[in-house]
């Protein structure tokens, strides 16, 4: 049977019926063999003898374009002093012929000058390709003075969550889980130094592979598999987990329950695309819907069901540590085609039905809630769930007069599934009649309170016959000018700017994949673009072999997670100055564009790059985008956190003071060495 396209830098061991015993990490030891999901990054000095005009960074070939310096064949072409003048003029040369078209070109742009065709054409064929091979690293004094070494933290904070910490948790209120909330740690209570990965740990399966299978070293922890092993959630196989797809309210698989709610929820046409699971479990329901095109945003707290998040993470499925608490949940308004529960143990009719109006804010007029498992069919179940029956049927109660309360109106109930519709307005023929929220205020959710009142839909949506938004399907609906910009919801942008926008990085992402050639190859699963913008990035990226997290700081200037969501795409609001709400070694790539010129005056850059860290896998990648100032600064801060960088020029040439900075994780494990610098 033929192995599994895995990582080349690792093995898969297969049993004899077929099932994979877990990815076996070879360690490489010499500069010859190295694994193909490292940059190969050129140094500086291998630049001065390259005989190609342009370096590819990424491919086990692509080193291979450089000659090694060969002082013999060099003193055949004449005293070295006179090389040595001779290229020091060239590239004065060239530098002043592509400064004199860059001006000519900004004159005859004006309309001052004639003959734009001339210039362009002499712009274009001058090469100045010369001035992407100069050091910036020494240039811009980053070698400069010693490197602050980063030591691995102790062993006991390999799986460390800074806003989750459980120790911490226990010092919180219990009431409404507000223990089980963010609780970040203070400034001097902060790590500085890196999370380590454990004893074993090794690149995750690809995907649609690693939906059903994950390496136990990466997550060593089996209490799942005990107190769900009726549940068929995971299984325990040789040195790797094994998901059958089943949950507590499917365990005959989560492909079933998924066709039974697309009878009445249209999952197939690619009006449903965006989901929130709350209470997610191992995620196996957002693992399926991706076989229906449909993308689902998973959160469970970090509790007794020890890794939850961790697993849905590791299986290539987006999740976030998070829960039903006090506070707001961290997504914009009118965000999601559709919302579901799956016996996800949230009080829904506790707190005269709070849970249920937030989830109303971010579930979109027309959009589906799917509640499954308690109290739901309570008459037939009550023994089995061995809670009283008067009990469950008051719950059941309350969670219908709270959706009639909302304007929901049901759609089905069968056995103990219910769905429920949200409508575009309501429809109220008797009192009370609910509080209505600051319409004002909907999207700022950043650590604000909870409120008993109902979230408006704006006036401006254009709905369709049904009282639902009319999106348009997904993926059409990535491209098409989304509704909050057409109305003016965004102030200062306009459907120019999004267009533009989304050129740009088309463009943008183009050029990365000339660089990091295994961007689209499925090396890459879970992305993360932490200042996210209109989300063009993880548009201009869009496979079924990747799903990107958009993150929407909180100090951004814009607020543009809604748009983002209107997309057919989902991301979270986060302030980088703290911890994301996530596992250690969670995602394959991070984009950062201007996110450190944008958190200059607000936090250190060193926190912001040791979460980076944190959540990278190791030989994971991340693209920094910012200026070269600024990348410097980045530059020699990694240098120190074993990771191995490379700084390019912009895609449209050396004279853009942007620059792009694409990096390695290193390797490496707990207790493997102390030794963090890259020099």
């Amino acid at each position: 049977m033929r192995e599994p396209d895995l990582n080349p830098a690792t093995t898969v061991v297969v049993s004899p019926e077929g099932i994979p015993q877990g990815p076996t990490r070879r360690l490489l030891h010499t500069s010859a063999s190295r694994s193909c999901s490292t940059l190969p990054l050129v140094s500086p000095d291998d630049l001065d003898h390259c005989t190609a005009r342009s370096i590819d960074l990424i491919g086990p070939t692509k080193i291979e374009a450089c000659r090694p310096y060969d002082p013999q064949m060099m003193a055949t072409k004449g005293n070295s002093g006179d090389n040595r003048s001779r290229s020091s003029m060239s590239v004065f040369i060239v530098a002043g012929l592509c400064c004199f078209f860059y001006i000519l070109g900004a004159w005859q742009r004006s309309g001052f000058g004639k003959g734009d065709s001339i210039a362009v054409e002499i712009t274009r064929q001058t090469d100045c390709s010369i001035l992407s091979t100069l050091n910036y690293e020494t240039h811009h004094g980053i070698d400069e003075g010693p490197v602050k070494e980063f030591k691995p933290c102790p062993n006991r904070y390999i799986d460390y969550t800074p806003c989750q910490d459980q120790l911490r948790a226990m010092t919180f209120p219990r009431d409404n889980m507000n223990y089980r909330e963010r609780h970040c740690p203070r400034e001097e209570e902060k790590l500085h130094c890196l999370i380590p990965a454990p004893k074993g740990y090794v690149t995750p399966f690809r995907w649609p592979q690693s939906r059903d299978y994950v390496p136990y070293a990466n997550a060593p922890y089996r209490s799942l598999v005990v107190e769900k092993a009726i549940q068929n959630w995971i299984q325990y196989e040789g040195n790797v987990f094994k998901f059958p797809g089943g949950g507590t309210q499917f365990p005959h698989g989560a492909d079933a329950y998924i066709n039974e709610l697309s009878a009445v929820i249209p999952m197939d046409n690619g009006i449903i695309r965006t989901a929130l699971d709350t209470g997610c479990g191992v995620a196996s329901w957002g693992a399926y819907l991706f076989k229906k095109n449909v993308i689902a945003m998973s959160f469970a707290p970090r509790d007794s069901h020890e890794a939850q998040v961790q697993f849905a993470l590791e299986r290539g499925v987006p999740a976030v540590i998070g829960v039903l608490g006090t506070i707001k949940l961290p997504y914009p308004s009118r965000a999601f085609d559709m919302a579901h529960c799956s016996r996800c143990l949230i009080p829904w009719s506790g707190n005269d039905g709070m849970y249920m109006m937030e989830v109303d804010r971010v579930l979109r007029p027309g959009g589906y809630w799917v509640l499954s498992g308690p109290p739901i069919n309570w008459r037939n179940n009550f023994v089995a769930w061995q809670r009283p029956k008067e009990e469950l049927e008051e719950e059941q109660r309350k969670i219908e007069d709270t959706a009639k309360l909302l304007g929901w109106e049901k759609k089905h109930e069968k056995g103990e599934i219910v769905i429920w519709r949200k409508r575009l307005g309501f429809h109220h023929d008797q009192d009370p009649q609910p509080t209505m929220c600051d319409s004002r205020n909907a999207d700022d959710v950043w650590y604000k309170k909870m409120e008993l009142c109902v979230t408006p839909s704006p006036e401006t949506i254009v709905h369709d016959e049904d009282g639902g938004i009319a999106w348009k399907p997904y993926p059409e609906r990535l491209n098409v000018l989304p509704s909050r910009i057409s109305t003016g919801s965004v102030p200062g942008v306009s459907a120019d700017t999004f267009q533009d926008d989304n050129k740009a990085w088309k463009k943008h992402v183009s050029a990365y994949k000339r660089t990091n050639k295994l961007l689209d190859t499925g090396r890459y699963r879970n992305i993360m673009d932490m200042n996210a913008g209109f989300g063009s990035f993880a548009a201009a990226l869009d496979s079924p072999k990747l799903w990107v997290m958009n993150v929407m700081p909180t100090i951004a200037e814009k607020d543009t997670l809604g748009v983002i969501y209107e997309r057919g795409l989902i991301g979270i609001y986060h302030d980088w100055c703290e911890a994301f709400s996530t596992y250690p070694r969670t995602y394959d790539l991070i984009h950062a564009n201007g996110i450190f010129s944008l958190y200059k005056d607000k936090c250190d850059a060193e926190d912001i790059l040791l979460e980076m860290d944190r959540i990278l896998r190791p030989e994971g990648a991340a693209i920094i985008r910012d200026h070269m100032d600024v990348l410097a600064k980045v530059s020699r801060t990694v240098k120190g956190m074993r990771w191995k960088t490379k700084i390019v020029d912009h895609e449209d040439g050396p004279l853009v003071t942007e620059k792009v900075l694409f990096a390695v994780k290193q390797y490496w494990v707990a207790d493997e060495n102390n030794s963090t610098s890259t020099e």
